[in-house]
């Protein structure tokens, strides 16, 4: 188990608290005792929020819960998913020191509000923070009736700290447009603030948000089962819930992230998803990469969340970019505005950040050792050039195979008109049946 000293230096340099910080630590570890236990690795599938962001792109929501969905062959009884916690609780013990208490694994059913069988877990733990009093605690929901559109896919779980998994991290995961599709019929039924910023999110990022036809085609499967209409921009702008996404914003993700974003960000990121989604050309063309620098070489930026030893925390300023808001950038004894994309290398090994200058509209690159301060604010832009902070590479280059086995059909939903259609022996999608 790392000690406290390295979670509270994780906590400087991604600006979150302490014990949000520790949670995702611990996180990390009951994926592994999951993905690691015979009985449950390949019947239970990681999906939502905690899995886009651990196992495929960095959102920078740290997530509190684990969510997943049995499939056939998975145990649905909470006694024996207690008796089987309770040896994951002792493995994980074994290989990391974090200890949760056995008599203290949770396991009842439940039925959602549609009437849908469902299992909530509560794990308490004691990591490196040690507190006194009540343990904190993580809960798991498992799903025991979702179509699953795609077969799931094994992923490596994303653990920034000093100490490694043991052999067997790979939990069985939703292909990425199976969460798209899912995130955005969640977003349809319950308007969450964290539906939304995750929606956005992949969205944002070319590299993960694949094939509109994919993604529409999980997005209509799942809206049939649950016998619901597909989502468009005007029905979630109708919904009962809508006034929810602004009021919970803050009390649901403040927490979560190094800075709250406006969500009127999210809000006009969600108007370019539905014009992608039904084919309407306002989707933002792409950009031209912003010129390269003779003395700088091709350098690949880590995919996630990660540790720079910087007096700076860069991780803020990479959030920044993601989130389209500028920064307020110390630098050599003065503060100026800046719109951050990227980070480089030079020739001789040093880290710049490349970023466009609020007021003079000029590009700039900026040594990282040199910078003073950075100071997220609230102010947002729109790009000029691609934010390429993280790898641009498709994350997934594995082909999609439709599921065979699934729960029985349901009713037939009702599909959004595209603005286009592809013309029979017309030029295919160039991403196919990959994501």
């Amino acid at each position: 188990m790392i000690d406290v000293l390295e979670l509270r230096e994780r906590a400087r340099e991604w600006s979150l608290r302490e014990d949000v910080v520790e949670k995702d630590y611990v996180l990390g570890w009951l994926l592994w005792g999951i993905a690691s236990e015979p009985a449950l690795t390949d019947v239970w599938v990681f999906k939502g929020g905690t899995c886009l962001k651990k196992c495929y792109v960095e959102t920078y929501r740290f997530s509190e819960d684990l969510d997943f969905t049995a499939v056939e062959g998975a145990h649905a009884k909470p006694e024996a998913l207690r008796t089987i916690f309770a040896a994951i609780a002792d493995r994980i013990y074994e290989a990391s020191g974090i200890e949760i208490p056995r008599d203290q694994v949770r396991f009842e059913a439940y039925q959602t509000p549609r009437s849908r069988r469902a299992l909530e877990g509560r794990v308490y733990y004691r990591g490196p923070r040690r507190p006194g009093g009540d343990l904190p605690r993580v809960k798991i929901d498992l799903t025991l009736d979702e179509v699953l559109v795609y077969d799931p896919v094994r992923r490596p779980v994303t653990h920034p700290y000093t100490d490694a998994f043991p052999t067997g991290t790979e939990p069985l995961c939703y292909s990425l447009p199976e969460i798209f599709g899912e995130k955005l019929r969640a977003l349809a039924e319950r308007c969450l603030p964290r539906d939304l910023y995750d929606v956005v999110s992949i969205f944002r990022r070319p590299e993960a948000r694949g094939s509109a036809e994919v993604v529409l085609e999980v997005l209509e499967e799942k809206c049939r089962y649950r016998e619901i209409a597909v989502p468009t921009l005007a029905s979630i702008e109708a919904s009962p819930r809508r006034a929810e996404l602004d009021s919970e914003w803050r009390n649901m993700l403040g927490h979560q992230l190094p800075e709250l974003p406006p969500i009127e960000l999210y809000l006009d990121g969600l108007h370019e998803v539905f014009d992608w989604l039904e084919g309407r050309p306002a989707v933002p063309p792409a950009l031209r990469r912003a010129p390269v620098g003779a003395n700088e070489i091709e350098w690949t930026p880590p995919e996630t969340i990660a540790t720079w030893g910087t007096l700076v925390p860069l991780e803020a300023i990479r959030f920044a970019g993601a989130n389209r808001l500028c920064v307020d950038l110390g630098y050599q004894g003065s503060v100026r505005r800046v719109e951050p994309y990227s980070l480089r290398q030079t020739r001789d090994g040093h880290l710049l950040l490349f970023a466009v200058r609020r007021d003079t509209r000029e590009d700039r690159s900026y040594r990282v050792d040199r910078i003073e301060s950075a100071r997220i604010t609230n102010e947002a832009f729109r790009p000029v050039y691609p934010v390429e902070f993280w790898p641009t590479a498709p994350i997934s280059g594995l082909p999609l195979v439709r599921r065979q086995s699934s729960p029985a059909p349901r009713p037939p939903a009702t599909r959004p008109r595209r603005a286009r259609k592809r013309a029979a022996g017309g030029e295919a999608d160039p991403h196919g049946s990959r994501f």
